[in-house]
């Protein structure tokens, strides 16, 4: 049975939210393969692909989900399809359920990372620190996806280190395959209340 076979015929477990920059300039030029990577393994854990229903980094990611054969749901800051994409611009490829929240980009935020187990930052601005601030004071297993190319990890070090408020639920990897490996059993921890 291959991965397509086997990931359509299980019902998926978790809920992994992507968080990463809408406008991806600065993030080199791996971004794209690192997120549709992402993606991939995000289906290949078993899990369903959660995102902002965005550009960029998300956006990628979801292909990559997609052509795993997985699902992907997406919450937007619109507040209705129409004006997700003639106000925000934004896109409805590559996901089997938008959910137009209408909270602008803060409120859509704060639904995004509740509404998964998990969340999965990569190259990202100052948008994807709040939505690595929001899982970190919710307690979440984090995945913080490394890379030369970008400082997002680096900043996020840094915070915690100067934070004093302890280490979190993070797990740190620059291979999409270990950082999943690592998250899904801190997610599992998490379900069964260790």
């Amino acid at each position: 049975m291959d991965n397509h076979t086997l990931s359509s015929s299980i019902t998926p477990m978790y809920k992994i939210c992507v968080s990463g920059a809408a406008e991806t300039s600065h993030c080199g030029d791996q971004a794209f393969a690192q997120a549709q990577e992402v993606g991939r393994e995000i289906i290949r854990h078993n899990a369903v692909l959660v995102d902002g229903a965005t550009t960029g980094f998300p956006l990628w990611a979801a292909r990559g989900a997609k052509e795993e054969g997985g699902i992907v749901i997406g919450f937007s800051p619109a507040v209705s399809e129409r004006e997700h994409q003639k106000v925000y611009r934004l896109p409805t490829e590559y996901h089997d359920l938008i959910v137009y929240t209408g909270f602008d980009y803060s409120g859509r935020n704060l639904l995004l990372t509740r509404a998964a187990d998990a969340v999965i930052v990569g190259c990202g601005r100052l948008g994807t620190l709040n939505e690595f601030t929001i899982a970190f004071e919710d307690n979440k297993p984090i995945g913080v996806l490394e890379s030369e190319d970008w400082q997002t990890d680096d900043i996020i070090k840094t915070m915690i280190a100067k934070s004093h408020r302890g280490r979190g639920k993070i797990v740190y990897s620059q291979d999409p395959k270990e950082l999943l490996d690592k998250l899904v059993i801190l997610i599992a921890k998490e379900k069964a209340g260790k």
